[in-house]
C-alpha cells in the first residue's frame, strides 16, 4: 500500500516551519478556515504531481515576504523533496537524486483530489474534461504524458504559423506540412489511449453513482472527437482554409470532450447540486480505481470540505465506500472535528485527527 507516513512544510502558503506525521490509514485533517487544511493537502499533491492543484503558478504557493518554499514527505522508504527557489529554480529529489524532468515523476506516487471547485469538471469546458482524462492517463502511461507534451509543444508551433502566414502575407506550406506530421503521430496515440479509458471508466462511474446517489438513475458518458468521424490527416486537409482565417488550428484532439447525460437529458442542464456532486465523486473513485488497477497499489485519497458539499444519506454513502471498502491512504479535512469524529466511530474505521 502506498502510504505518506511524514510531511514537512517550509514556507508553504500560510506555513513558515510544519511537520506532520500520519500514523493511520484514515487521516482527519480538522480546523477553522484559514487555518491551513486545505493548503496541506495540497503540498501532499505538489509531492505527487510536481505542482499545486489549486494554483496554476509556483510563486502563488510561497508563503507571504519568503522567496521559495521547501515540501518534504516520507512515503513508505521513498524520500521526495520539493524545492522552489523563484521562477526557473526548481528542484524534484527522489532519495536525494534529483529529477532531469519533473515528468520522470509522474506516476510514481499516485494521488486522486476530490475538492469543492471540482464542480467545474461537470459544469465547466471540455478543457476541464480533457484534463481529467489527461490526469489518469499520464499516471498511467509515461509515453502518454510524453505524447501530450509533444502534441502541446508542436501545436503551439502550428499556431505561431498560421499567424505569420496571416501577418507576413507569405505561405510556407512544405513547413506546415512537416508541422502536420510532427502532429498526427502524437495527436493518434492520445486519441487511441483516450478512447480506450474512456470505456473503461464508463462502466465505474455509474456504479459509483448508484452507491452514492443511491437510486437508480442512469447515467451515460460518451467520449467525443473529431477523430471518431475521420482520420486526423484528413482533418487537417479539411480545416486548413479555416484555420488559415482563424490563425489556429482547428481539427485534433486538443477539442475532445466528454459529453454527460442522466436518464438521457444533458447532465448539467437538468441535474440538481445533490445530483452533481454524485457524479463528480462517482468520476473521482472511477479514476482511483483505474489508478489502483493499473499501478497494483491504492492511489492516496485527498478529500477537502466534502462535508459542506453533500446531504447526510449521499456523505454515508461516500465514506462508507472511502473508509471501509478501499484499502488506500485517506486524507479528509474538515471544520467540525466532533462531525468527522462521529461519522468516523459510527463507521467503525481507526482514524487520526489532527487539529490545526
Amino acid at each position: 500500500m502506498l502510504s505518506l507516513s511524514k510531511i514537512t512544510i517550509t514556507q508553504f502558503r500560510n506555513y513558515t516551519s510544519s511537520s506532520f506525521n500520519f500514523k493511520e490509514r484514515i487521516v482527519g485533517i480538522c480546523g477553522l478556515n484559514g487555518k491551513g487544511k486545505t493548503n496541506l493537502i495540497d503540498a501532499i499533491y505538489y509531492l505527487c504531481f510536481t505542482k499545486s492543484y489549486f494554483a496554476k503558478v509556483d510563486s502563488l504557493n510561497v508563503n507571504f515576504d519568503m522567496d521559495g518554499f521547501r515540501i518534504e514527505g516520507q512515503f513508505n522508504k521513498d524520500k521526495v523533496v520539493s524545492i522552489y527557489r523563484g521562477p526557473g529554480k526548481k528542484e524534484l529529489l527522489l532519495n536525494d537524486v534529483p529529477y532531469e524532468k519533473f515528468s520522470e515523476h509522474i506516476g510514481k506516487f499516485t494521488c486522486v483530489m476530490i475538492a469543492p471547485d471540482d464542480i467545474e469538471l461537470i459544469n465547466g469546458s471540455s478543457e476541464e474534461r480533457r484534463k481529467f482524462i489527461d490526469t489518469i492517463l499520464s499516471q498511467m502511461d509515461a509515453l502518454y504524458l510524453r505524447q501530450l507534451i509533444i502534441y502541446t509543444k508542436v501545436m503551439q508551433q502550428r499556431n505561431s504559423l498560421l499567424k505569420s502566414f496571416a501577418e507576413t502575407g507569405r505561405t510556407d506550406m512544405a513547413l506546415l506540412e512537416v508541422l502536420n506530421q510532427q502532429l498526427i503521430q502524437p495527436g493518434e496515440y492520445i486519441y487511441a489511449k483516450r478512447k480506450d479509458i474512456t470505456q473503461q471508466l464508463i462502466p465505474l462511474v455509474q456504479e459509483f453513482y448508484k452507491q452514492i446517489a443511491g437510486n437508480d438513475e442512469t447515467v451515460t458518458l460518451q467520449y467525443e472527437s473529431q477523430l471518431n468521424k475521420e482520420s486526423f490527416p484528413t482533418l487537417l486537409k479539411q480545416t486548413q482554409e479555416k484555420d488559415f482565417i482563424l490563425q489556429r488550428t482547428n481539427a485534433g484532439i486538443h477539442k475532445d470532450d466528454i459529453t454527460i447525460q442522466l436518464d438521457e437529458h444533458v447532465f448539467k442542464n437538468s441535474s440538481s447540486q445533490g445530483q452533481r456532486k454524485s457524479l463528480l465523486f462517482a468520476l473521482r473513485l472511477a479514476e482511483f480505481e483505474l489508478l489502483k488497477a493499473n499501478k497494483g497499489f491504492a492511489p492516496l485519497l485527498l478529500l477537502d470540505d466534502v462535508f459542506e458539499k453533500l446531504d447526510e444519506e449521499r456523505m454515508q454513502n461516500l465514506l462508507n465506500w472511502v473508509c471501509n471498502d478501499n484499502e488506500g491512504q485517506v486524507f479528509i479535512t474538515d471544520t467540525h472535528r466532533d462531525r468527522l469524529e462521529s461519522v468516523l466511530i459510527e463507521l467503525g474505521s481507526k482514524y487520526q485527527v489532527i487539529e490545526l
